[in-house]
């Protein structure tokens, strides 16, 4: 079997995540409400942006064979914890997409259910309420170009 990762602990409730590929690290940290120091990104922080990074990546791909440009995205993202049993509840994600003017509705409508549709949502419990918004603005081939 070939591994992808690797993570090793590190007390005090720390993790270093090693893509073997790259060789790309990312830390985690427990919470402070859980125990931790809160120096990094939670393994809950990371299962929520994922949710973010993932539906953009999967938005990316579909605008990239599209006749209109996809110009920027930046999202925020929100995680609410459940205390009994621990887990994540929700994740609201706030998207802000920045389009050519000749995107039309309709195409922004499918780029929306690509975003939801990525495997991330698909692989989160059905328990974990996904809030996902997406405000698109159109700008000018100008305004694309600074």
């Amino acid at each position: 079997m070939a591994w992808n990762y690797t993570v090793r602990y590190e007390d005090p409730l720390r993790t270093l995540n090693t893509h073997l590929a790259s060789g790309q690290t990312i830390v985690t940290d427990a919470p402070t409400d859980n125990h931790g120091l809160g120096e990094a990104f939670s393994p809950t922080d990371l299962l929520s942006t994922s949710l973010a990074a993932c539906a953009m990546t999967i938005m990316g791909i579909h605008a990239s064979s599209r006749p209109w440009n996809l110009v920027s995205m930046e999202a925020r993202v929100q995680k609410t914890m459940a205390a009994n049993p621990r887990r994540v509840a929700a994740i609201a994600i706030d998207f802000d997409i920045l389009v050519s003017q000749d995107a039309s509705e309709k195409e922004l409508l499918a780029l929306e259910r690509a975003g939801r549709a990525c495997p991330v949502a698909r692989s989160l419990h059905p328990e974990v309420d996904q809030m996902l918004t997406f405000s698109f603005q159109r700008v000018s081939a100008e305004e694309t170009s600074e």
